[in-house]
């Protein structure tokens, strides 16, 4: 593959792909920083471990992130009396327009459900509802909420311990898929379990789960991944994404065993693919979401423990470029989390531990 050509000016970082990739492949998008996306946030207010990003039909940003991650001294401004004329901890769920204006905020504990103790992931369906998990330890719930942040749903409750085949509780949850059609929500199951299960988005009532390859999951404990070793036949510690393509077939990161597993909606298993396959530590495949293009070209895949953005091609599966590499500047990733695309194309990344932020990178090759 060609080489990615990286430069830097004083206000952003422009990361160009290859123009062409090998053997007739499809074009590699290219993008480039927004060095000033989003803009401040009003209130001296801060965002802590930020765990979810996503985009709504609308082209708005929503972000869900920990304010609980904060330090004393960043919430200096909360204390009594005020240690420091900044900062305070921003509502959990934050809403942006394309120019990076704050336009809505809300979450937090609530009459009538169980708010995460570790906020993670966040999906807005195609009826406009909100959907949340969080991956604490006696998180076992999703929560389903209006655009506005009214209670609709919960499933699950907390609890203590983990079971992978419990048709009631969750294991804290990481992510969330929305079938709209089928009325089905899909969770990455999680940090605690070891499964993708299945509810009615309606009612909340179990329909079904599966573990790696369709099988049944399993709670037994697992050795550590070697890449010199056959792939393991559970998930891995966390299962931390889910998405469902334009043909209907789920997309499960299995991230410490740097997988990507293909199952269609019943469970059956379809593909497996790895990536970056001597990464150890926390895995190399944490996200995803498809182009927005009506073919779904591309695959950009969030690699955590390398830093970077992968852009895959969704057919082959193969990859064609990247951008991005671990550091705190600009264009840069400290623990690179999570990502969403608009319908521009642009994409939008989140960090967690000490991240804390969100970037733009907008698409600037033409596109069909």
């Amino acid at each position: 593959m060609k080489t990615m050509i990286v430069w830097f000016t004083t206000t952003m970082a422009l990361l160009a792909s290859p123009a062409h990739a090998e053997d007739g492949a499809p074009t590699v998008p290219q993008f480039e920083v927004d060095a000033f996306w989003p803009k401040p946030l009003p209130n001296k207010w801060i965002l802590g471990q930020v765990s979810g990003i996503a985009t709504d039909r609308y082209d708005r940003i929503w972000v869900v992130h920990r304010p609980a991650s904060l330090t004393l001294r960043e919430r200096a401004a909360e204390q009594n009396p005020p240690e420091a004329k900044c900062c305070v901890a921003a509502p959990p769920v934050l809403v942006f327009d394309q120019s990076g204006n704050l336009l809505r905020h809300w979450g937090g504990a609530g009459e009538g459900f169980q708010w995460p103790q570790s906020e993670h992931g966040i999906f807005i369906d195609n009826n406009d509802f909100v959907w949340l998990a969080g991956n604490g330890k006696n998180d076992g719930q999703l929560l389903k909420f209006t655009m506005d942040g009214k209670f609709v749903l919960q499933i699950g409750k907390q609890g203590e311990g983990n079971d992978s085949n419990s048709t009631t509780r969750l294991g804290s949850p990481a992510d969330v898929a929305v079938d709209v059609a089928a009325k089905e929500v899909f969770a990455a199951d999680g940090y605690a379990n070891r499964r993708v299960v299945v509810f009615d988005s309606e009612t909340g009532h179990y329909k079904r789960h599966w573990g790696a390859y369709g099988k049944p999951p399993s709670d037994e404990k697992t050795p550590p991944y070697d890449p010199a070793k056959p792939p393991s036949q559970q998930f891995g510690n966390p299962v931390h994404c889910i998405r469902i393509d334009k043909d209907g077939l789920v997309y499960v990161c299995d991230r410490s065993n740097n997988r990507l597993q293909v199952f269609r909606k019943d469970g059956t298993f379809v593909a497996e693919h790895i990536y970056e396959k001597a990464t150890r530590g926390t895995g190399s495949v944490y996200d995803l979401v498809f182009s927005p293009d009506q073919d779904q070209r591309f695959i950009y895949m969030i690699d955590g423990m390398n830093g970077e953005v992968r852009i895959v091609d969704r057919a082959s599966k193969e990859t064609l470029g990247r951008f991005g590499r671990p550091g705190r500047q600009v264009g840069q990733f400290t623990a690179l989390h999570n990502v969403a695309v608009d319908r521009q194309g642009n994409i939008f990344t989140s960090e967690v531990n000490t991240g804390q932020r969100v970037q733009k990178f907008r698409r600037i090759d033409l596109q069909n």
